[in-house]
């Protein structure tokens, strides 16, 4: 899968072009918009980037568990080599490194709460001027479909690429929204 990012001025046109999409194949969660007029994006119905995703907060945690890791094996090393362990036995470090392993991850997700996604960072100035970034994940075999469908559209710039979402992931979410409309 590769994602596909164009800036666009317009919100109805960018709905229209949401509309092409979804009747020609792509689905709900291969679309997304991202804007700061959030009102004038739900009411087109556009499928907006959610808020947890607008910020850096996966990857933060992330790196925080990796340092939490580190830090409790640090921490078990230092308690076994010292001869604490010896001591008291190995329940109270135990019990230390895995609150230092969550802190820390947790620690993490605060900082990058803080922090826009990494992916969007380059966007920023264009969101902060009014503009709404379009991103749209395709695999290989929706390619001439992307490049037919925005050739209709020439206000829409083409603002790179990047890595999309898996495919499992994209798969999951229809089945999921299938079976939510399914409901009753």
């Amino acid at each position: 899968m590769k994602r596909f990012y164009f800036i666009t001025d317009d919100l109805d046109r960018l709905a229209n072009v949401h509309q092409d999409l979804q009747s020609n194949g792509l689905t709900e969660p291969q679309i997304h918009v991202l804007s700061q007029d959030d009102s004038g994006v739900k009411r087109r119905k556009l499928n907006d980037v959610e808020a947890v995703l607008r910020k850096d907060v996966v990857q933060s945690m992330e790196r925080g568990a990796l340092i939490g890791l580190g830090a409790s094996i640090l921490t078990l090393a230092v308690s076994y080599y010292s001869g604490a362990t010896a001591a008291v036995g190995w329940t109270p470090f135990v019990f230390l490194a895995i609150v230092l392993l969550g802190f820390i991850t947790w620690e993490g997700g605060l900082l990058g709460i803080q922090e826009p996604h990494h992916d969007f960072k380059r966007f920023n100035q264009a969101l902060a001027s009014g503009r709404h970034l379009l991103i749209i994940d395709i695999d290989g075999r929706q390619q001439n479909i992307l490049e037919r469908i925005t050739a209709h559209y020439p206000e829409l710039e083409f603002s790179g690429t990047g890595s999309a979402a898996p495919n499992w992931f994209i798969s999951m979410r229809n089945k999921w929204r299938n079976f939510v409309e399914v409901m009753p």
